[in-house]
């Protein structure tokens, strides 16, 4: 079953059972748009205890709040879900409610159910997010906050007062900035406005719910956008001061005609495609966040010694800061660590360039050459370079199996150390220069080379 046809079938239950129920938030506003809805939710005067008993197979993630999960496998299936088992695929059930203080700025404290489905969108974020659905009433469309309005007008507007909507939950900033830079919408100027005054509070949200916006923001297809609306706003000072920091760092005309490190990243970001990874995204993003702190004007040219070595650093603290997974961490490092490798291939040792293209998750690192070069000097020759010769090697030849192994090291004589790895090293690099092709060229070259 498909999550529309579950969360249909979840309305058309509820009414059965004489209550209210309708699709709700952003599910609504992409089915008006034309688009394919990530997720579908319902919005029910059914308390979390009657939604249930209703649907005896449900997830309490949040029925303090009023919200219940339905699994969509459930509705189909007798299948109990597993204990403890993710729940991707659920759409979410909340009942109608009207939010107490957020002390938190997250949460309320306390919320109070009602039955008026108008009350309940009032306490939502932005119009048009606050549009109720009716899927068995011919898609009727019941709008107490002007959503359509705004969808028509191409606008990012709070419910009620900006100042308010913004407090009660700060991360709403960053979702207004989303949205906007998604949509190709405006941000209404009384939201833009409280959006500046009050940046300084999205300290107060979790870093990884920034990381998780800011992800987002990158993949969506319209990244550039959103960190111009970031720098705009004030937010980009407050949660990534690194990157802004790119602004005016000019750069060498030769190498970089179209402006500045920022100018730069911002056509990096335009490049990215919907759907990108998190990681290459990132790592576009931070590429070059070494070159603020490392510029100097040389006698002959601008330069940024070891801007790559500084950048690993800053990009490091990022990913830690903001909660990164070790995988992600690693790659985004990675992806800035060799990023300038690719001006060498043509005169890399075989063997370099076969490890080179070992480095994990190698398309990233291809992909964001691309976009680099694209977003200055236009040039792609090292690209195809690279593309090509990658393609023109078997497997077997990047990745040959040890022609000697410790055991053998060990069977020579050689006593255990950190000069076993020094030793398995120099025979692999040999081994992919083509120079040693079997076990007894490997050894006369360890005899050879690294004495007992």
């Amino acid at each position: 079953m498909s999550s529309r046809n579950a969360a249909v079938e979840i309305v058309r239950t509820l009414r059965q059972r004489g209550h209210q129920a309708y699709l709700v938030g952003g599910c609504v506003r992409d089915l008006l748009l034309r688009r394919e809805p990530a997720d579908y939710d319902v919005s029910t005067d059914a308390t979390p205890a009657e939604v249930m008993r209703i649907f005896p197979r449900t997830f309490e993630v949040g029925a303090q709040f009023g919200v219940v999960l339905v699994p969509v496998k459930s509705l189909s299936t007798a299948c109990e879900p597993a204990p403890g088992a993710s729940h991707p695929n659920s759409i979410e059930v909340a009942t109608f409610r009207n939010d107490g203080v957020y002390a938190d700025g997250r949460h309320p404290e306390s919320v109070s159910f009602t039955t008026d489905p108008k009350e309940d969108v009032q306490r939502r974020d932005f119009t048009i997010n606050g549009l109720m659905l009716d899927p068995l009433g011919g898609d009727a469309v019941l709008d107490y906050v002007g959503g359509r309005a705004d969808l028509e007008a191409g606008i990012v507007r709070t419910i009620g007062s900006p100042h308010r909507r913004f407090t009660e939950d700060t991360l709403r900033m960053l979702r207004a900035v989303r949205f906007a830079a998604r949509f190709g919408y405006a941000i209404d100027p009384a939201t833009f406005s409280a959006i500046c005054e009050l940046a300084p509070r999205i300290r107060q949200v979790s870093h990884e719910r920034v990381r998780d916006e800011l992800t987002k923001m990158l993949t969506e297809g319209r990244a550039r956008r959103a960190f111009e609306l970031l720098d705009e706003s004030g937010l980009l000072h407050e949660v990534l001061p690194e990157v802004e920091r790119m602004k005016g760092v000019e750069q060498p005309p030769q190498f970089h005609p179209e402006g500045d490190v920022w100018v730069h990243t911002l056509l990096l970001l335009e490049k990215l495609e919907p759907g990108a990874s998190p990681t290459l995204a990132w790592g576009a993003l931070l590429h070059d966040v070494g070159k603020p702190p490392t510029f100097r004007v040389a006698p002959d040219r601008i330069r940024f010694d070891h801007h790559v070595e500084v950048g690993i650093r800053i990009a490091e603290e990022i990913c830690e800061r903001l909660r990164f997974s070790n995988h992600a961490r690693e790659q985004i490092a990675a992806l800035v660590a060799n990023h300038m490798r690719f001006a060498d291939v043509r005169n890399m040792r075989e063997s370099t360039f076969k490890r080179f293209l070992r480095l994990p998750v190698f398309d990233e690192h291809l992909a964001l050459h691309r976009i680099d070069c694209l977003s200055s000097h236009g040039q792609l020759d090292l690209y195809e370079y690279t593309r090509e010769r990658r393609a023109a090697l078997p497997p077997e030849q990047v990745r040959p199996a040890p022609l000697i192994s410790g055991n053998d090291l060990l069977a020579e004589g050689y006593k255990p150390g950190p000069v076993f790895s020094e030793i398995l090293s120099a025979v692999e690099d040999g081994q992919l220069d083509g120079t040693l092709q079997d076990r007894e060229q490997a050894l006369q070259f360890v005899r050879s080379k690294f004495p007992r």
